[in-house]
């Protein structure tokens, strides 16, 4: 009986053994787990707000309020700031003014580009041209339509357009079936004047790709590693332009609800098949060359004469670079190109007003377009976000003619940014340090980034991450992007503490039953 009893002792430990390890290694996760799952009901408040349409809201902000959010949910960084309510704010219903294009207008735009194609094709096969028979379909549908269709007087894409992330898959897959010089490229006629330090060219070699359904993007190839820095007696005017900086600051400018960087995709492209044997240009053709190493290489014409950028290689064909979408053609969506008012000297010994002038934003504040409206705003916006990258060669902007005075600042050609992760260039940053002003909707969204709930670099790692080349940066410029994000934020504290809030941080949202925007000049507008 005492070994019958030891037995059944021996399986009662056994047992109880056996359960705790059940509930510490299976019960306890899973319960976890659960507890963390989101809620059917809103887990959400915003303090002193109200919430309603999916979380749209009208409230006045003011940077004194905590926008606290309080979860329990884990999981994705990136999808937890597009839900919060500063990147979900109403705006008004648009009307066709709106607008940049109109359906019928773009689509019989197209179909004359379409119709053209045909023509040549016909030609060509008639005259014994070689071309290569890849299936060419108009699809009314196609994801470049809808972007274009899709761009209005406050941004190039809705915060919920889909079309954009249909547009980065088919840049990043479609059958090209054209390659051509940029029209910058061919502006040069392969002439070039060795004694200017900057050429037309933008010292980069650019091509433009034809897709299958007909839309076009701009293909820069990979010039630089992504662990090499930017040489520091470099100037910048001087630097390697970035493929890989081109994607990054798409993605970083649809983090920061900016939403005026076209869309960015990294690609692997051919360069025999997808660029040499399609090509109908024959200069391009002519520039094309194996490498002793049996490697396809090309290069422009003015740069290689020059001696001032060497020939891109693939290996043995496949070269990475980044694809970005085209804007509607000037034709039909005039843009109109207009110096920085920060413009640098591009010399080796020049100087700007702004760099020896504190007071200069004082003076810029009097000139038009400046003096009314929220162009100064937008210009600063565009500082802050050249900031980040580390982008010193901001010498234009653009805007569609179409919305005047009142249309956002495109931010295209980012390629020189994410050079230097070791290196703050704080002059970038002299609209907002000269002027000491700031949209309430930016730095909201700039003090949420540097929350570690969300973090900036965490946001741009995930969202990069999703890209065909990723890693598309290096851990050190991730962490440079929270370091330089902090410097912003303590301008514009600085500048609070100088001039008060009001007269730092300008309101461009409040409660209406239309969102509207207050400006330097005092019109309120929608935004």
């Amino acid at each position: 009986s005492g070994d019958m009893r030891r037995d059944r002792l021996l399986v009662a430990v056994t047992l109880v053994t056996l359960l705790a390890a059940d509930i510490h290694f299976v019960l306890l996760p899973r319960l976890k787990t659960w507890y963390h799952l989101p809620r059917e009901s809103c887990a959400c408040r915003v303090t002193n707000g109200s919430l309603e349409n999916g979380g749209a809201t009208t409230i006045p902000w003011t940077t004194s309020q905590n926008f606290t959010v309080v979860s329990t949910e884990r999981g994705s960084k990136l999808e937890r700031l597009f839900r919060h309510p500063l990147y979900n704010i109403r705006l008004p219903e648009l009307v066709p003014d709106e607008r940049l294009l109109q359906e019928e207008e773009l689509m019989n735009y197209c179909k004359r580009k379409v119709s053209r194609w045909e023509r040549y094709s016909t030609a060509a096969a008639a005259s014994n041209i070689t071309i290569l028979d890849h299936p060419v379909t108009f699809d009314p549908e196609a994801s470049w339509l809808q972007f274009h269709l899709g761009i209005n007087r406050y941004a190039l894409y809705s915060r919920d357009d889909s079309s954009v992330d249909r547009l980065l898959r088919d840049m990043q897959t479609a059958t090209v079936i054209s390659a051509d010089f940029t029209q910058d490229e061919k502006a040069l006629k392969g002439a070039c004047d060795c004694s200017q330090v900057v050429k037309p060219s933008g010292l980069h070699l650019k091509l433009a790709l034809k897709l299958q359904d007909f839309g076009k993007a701009m293909f820069k190839p990979m010039r630089q590693k992504r662990h090499e820095e930017t040489p520091e007696n470099f100037f910048y005017f001087v630097d390697f332009q970035r493929h890989n900086a081109e994607i990054a600051a798409f993605h970083l400018d649809r983090v920061l609800d900016f939403r005026r960087v076209p869309p960015v995709a990294g690609r692997f492209i051919n360069v025999t098949g997808e660029i040499l044997y399609i090509t109908h240009n024959e200069e391009l053709r002519s520039v094309f060359f194996n490498s002793p190493a049996n490697n396809t290489c090309f290069f422009a014409k003015c740069l290689y004469v020059c001696k001032s950028e060497y020939a891109v290689c693939g290996h043995p064909d496949l070269l990475e670079g980044s694809m970005s979408a085209y804007l509607p053609g000037l034709s039909i969506a005039p843009r109109i190109s207009i110096p920085n008012p920060w413009i640098r000297a591009y010399s080796f010994t020049g100087r700007e007003e702004w760099e020896v002038n504190p007071l200069y934003c004082d003076n810029v504040k009097k000139l038009y377009p400046y003096n009314s409206g929220n162009r100064l705003l937008n210009i600063i916006d565009m500082a802050i976000f050249d900031f980040l990258t580390g982008n010193m060669d901001r010498h234009h902007y653009e805007i569609f003619t179409k919305f005047g005075d009142d249309g956002f600042l495109l931010h295209l050609d980012n390629a020189r940014g994410f050079g230097r992760h070791s290196d703050d260039e704080m002059s970038i940053l002299a609209p907002l340090t000269q002027c000491c002003m700031i949209k309430r909707s930016t730095l909201f969204r700039l003090k949420l980034l540097a929350k570690s709930e969300y973090r900036l670099s965490d946001v741009m790692r995930e969202s990069l991450s999703r890209d065909p080349l990723s890693p598309v940066l290096t851990e050190d410029h991730l962490q440079a992007l929270d370091r330089r994000l902090g410097h912003v934020l303590r301008t514009v504290g600085k500048c609070v503490k100088k001039l008060g809030e009001p007269q730092v941080v300008i309101r461009d949202f409040v409660e209406s039953s239309r969102v509207t925007t207050s400006h330097p000049g005092g019109n309120n507008r929608a935004v």
